[in-house]
């Protein structure tokens, strides 16, 4: 029985070793990007609803992007709050602002892809560039940085979605290298040839390919992933890239109580369920190896079985995994993270445990 556990632990750590070296290597070992301006004309596109402190901080950094040819879609929905007003006054303080209300829709009621929807077609540019109400960009030049991605064949760029830093809290650690090793996955397999997911706060496309696969109409009843759900239809290796260059990057303010992030949690697991099946496949294996991983060095090693070499083991893939996902951290500008690289993966392993014990018997909430 121990030899068994012992081989499957010998078969967890290759499989690891196989993501971390082999997969996320294509990304972590990339080289890093040069930025060679293009001046496509760009539609940002930011929907909202209930963000009037937020939209009232970030909406004036968008608006003096260094960029020649933009506009700015401003996406209203339905909000109780003063968003509407807020968004009102920037109409008629910048000329480059164009404005969209939505009101509420028994069939589509609360549905952030319907809002999106109405925005994407007033848009009056064919290159789309999104974020999120709560984010902005790290510089003047994020939309100079993300549109220099675009060619004639890629069609679609992912970037970057990072959280603001927040001294002496280990959650925002937390959530931090989740994120990081979230976008060293995507990025990883969108330079493979298998792009599988993006985040809505920092994320690009042509119009054509929102029309290509009829926009949301295939998960306009699933209340989250107008993100995610869309790029893992619309994203092929060929229309595909990615963009990490530090100018890209977005911020947005982290959860700060571990109720709140882990509710985040469970909606963005609820919503992968749903992704192609290679991709579930592919994700549930790596978090499955990631959980044996940690379990089955404890049955080892409480019996006491060839200690030495399980040890052993358990430090060459850290090392290895540490070696992978800290140039990633290099180049996502989360280096701090990495340092507690083995008690977070273990705190982050059984949250997420937790996280699919919790969606088993009841659905996470959505959009506001």
């Amino acid at each position: 029985m121990l030899l068994t556990l012992f081989c499957l632990f010998i078969a967890v750590v290759v499989l690891q070793l196989v993501y971390y070296i082999i997969v996320f290597g294509n990304f972590s070992f990339a080289k890093p990007q040069t930025i060679n301006p293009k001046r496509v004309p760009i539609s940002v596109i930011v929907c909202a609803k209930n963000e009037e402190e937020n939209v009232k901080n970030f909406i004036p950094l968008l608006a003096h992007q260094n960029y020649p040819d933009y506009e700015i879609v401003l996406i209203d929905d339905a909000s109780r709050d003063d968003t509407l007003e807020i968004f009102e006054a920037f109409e008629k303080e910048y000329s480059n602002i164009k404005l969209v209300k939505v009101e509420n829709n028994e069939a589509f009621w609360g549905n952030k892809k319907f809002a999106l929807t109405l925005g994407i077609k007033a848009a009056k540019n064919e290159y789309l560039l999104f974020t999120d109400a709560d984010c902005y960009p790290k510089t003047t030049d994020w939309i100079q940085t993300m549109s220099a991605q675009f060619t004639k064949e890629k069609t679609i760029v992912l970037g970057y979605g990072a959280y603001e830093k927040i001294k002496n809290s280990f959650l925002n650690k937390m959530i931090r290298f989740e994120t990081l090793l979230t976008a060293t996955q995507y990025f990883a397999w969108a330079k493979i040839g298998k792009p599988y997911m993006g985040v809505g706060r920092n994320m690009a496309y042509k119009r054509e390919e929102f029309f290509r696969v009829r926009g949301f109409i295939d998960h306009m009843k699933i209340r989250s992933g107008d993100d995610d759900l869309f790029i893992n239809q619309a994203a092929t290796g060929s229309n595909t890239t990615i963009c990490f260059h530090a100018d890209s990057f977005t911020y947005s303010k982290p959860k700060t109580t571990f109720k709140e992030w882990f509710t985040q949690k469970r909606r963005h697991v609820a919503t992968a369920q749903h992704y192609k099946s290679f991709d579930r496949m592919q994700l549930g294996l790596f978090y499955m190896t990631q959980l044996l991983f940690l379990v089955l060095p404890i049955i080892l090693l409480s019996y006491q079985f060839q200690w030495i070499i399980v040890l052993s083991i358990l430090g060459f893939r850290y090392l290895f995994a540490w070696i992978s996902l800290g140039f990633a951290a290099g180049k996502l500008q989360e280096k701090d993270t990495i340092y507690w690289f083995p008690f977070i993966e273990l705190l982050l392993v059984f949250t997420q445990l937790f996280v699919f014990i919790s969606n088993t018997f009841s659905k996470p909430v959505h959009w506001k």
